[in-house]
């Protein structure tokens, strides 16, 4: 398992931006969830005065106590009707410390001074969109440098929504993902598509795929593929989330977060447009977006696959008819080193670049 510093990427050990940590169906206000990311045990948990989501780091600050373990023992559970959760706070299991939404500790129930400034949990930045919870991670502490994910069409009545695919983990670095963006060279051995036009472009957070051609995976009932047509986006280095046009009009979101230095969690859905041109979805479109995912999600398992059983590619042999693999990981890297590098890393690789023996999807 290769590490941040085996690909010499930058200062820190996990990138900033936003990413996904659970599904909003995977929490609750009845039980705190115990979760890990970013190397670090954290708890998360729905208030139940506001329904927001809460995260905070794992430990009480008194005897580390896992405030999310599972318990169905401690008289704070039994006598909270099975849960510490209390308004939009939460209780430690041991000694019934109790922590608000901001990590402050504002009840010990068998001490009458006053308590601590020091009894606190750090907490973090989420938010809740997209059927989905998503924290800031950022190694210099600083606020969200961009928003976090949204699109219009999740509450637009002609849209499906997607229920997500939870991939698990994968024992591979985020760089081994990032490079797809770029790749290519795979598009036709590993997703049998014959690439009539392609470009890269490099912005600012954004790394883009511009492509266009027929998909021997997406395919539809007569076993023909139209001409595809996606416009693929990362968001940082977590989020990517793609425009498709040509079959279905749909919305790809793939999303993976560092669970340790080189390794990370995965998932996979898919927004479709009501394929019957209803403006308000009917269940004949809810069966058909969802076989629609099941045909992306079987296009990116096809990488998946790939890469579970892949080395780490730390000095790759690039040809000039790969894509522009190098100006990737420059991008890249503007994530594990401090914001006022950033501009040096894009005056290196901001553009449009176009692989050997191809067409630009913009012309």
């Amino acid at each position: 398992m290769a590490t941040t510093a085996d690909y010499k990427i930058g200062e820190y050990t996990f990138p900033r931006g936003w990413f996904m940590i659970a599904t909003s169906e995977d929490i609750n206000t009845h039980k705190p969830l115990a979760i890990r990311f970013f190397g670090q045990e954290l708890a998360l948990y729905r208030g139940r005065a506001t329904g927001k989501p809460v995260l905070m780091d794992a430990y009480c600050p008194h005897m580390k106590t896992h405030l999310a373990a599972p318990n169905d023992t401690s008289y704070v559970i039994i006598d909270g009707g099975g849960t510490n959760i209390e308004g939009d706070s939460i209780r430690c299991p041991y000694h019934a410390w109790r922590f608000n939404d901001k990590g402050e500790c504002d009840d010990i129930p068998y001490h009458s001074g006053p308590i601590p400034k020091k009894a606190c949990v750090r907490t973090w930045t989420v938010k809740e969109s997209l059927g989905a919870i998503w924290v800031w991670h950022d190694p210099e502490n600083g606020k969200p440098d961009w928003d976090h994910p949204s699109l219009p069409e999740w509450d637009d009545k002609a849209w499906v929504q997607w229920k997500y695919d939870d991939l698990g983990e994968l024992e591979q670095h985020p760089q081994e993902v990032i490079d797809n963006i770029c790749d290519y060279g795979h598009l036709s051995p590993i997703h049998g598509s014959t690439v009539q036009r392609y470009e890269n472009e490099f912005s600012g957070i954004y790394a883009i795929q511009r492509q266009c051609g027929p998909h021997r995976t997406l395919v539809g009932e007569d076993g023909a593929s139209p001409v595809l047509h996606t416009n693929t986006v990362y968001h940082g280095p977590g989020v990517l989330i793609s425009h498709l046009t040509g079959f279905y009009e749909s919305i790809l979101m793939i999303n993976h977060t560092p669970v340790e230095d080189g390794k990370i969690r995965v998932w996979h859905a898919l927004l479709v447009k009501s394929p019957n041109g209803n403006e308000e979805v009917t269940v004949e479109d809810g069966i058909a977006a969802a076989q629609f995912q099941h045909a992306s999600k079987l296009a990116f398992m096809q990488d998946f696959e790939v890469w579970t059983n892949k080395a780490p590619c730390l000095n790759g042999m690039f040809i000039p008819s790969d894509g522009p693999f190098m100006k990737a990981r420059i991008w890249y890297k503007q994530f594990y080193n401090p914001r006022s590098m950033s501009q040096e890393f894009l005056e290196r690789c901001e553009g449009v670049y176009v692989p050997n023996g191809t067409e630009p999807y913009t012309a």
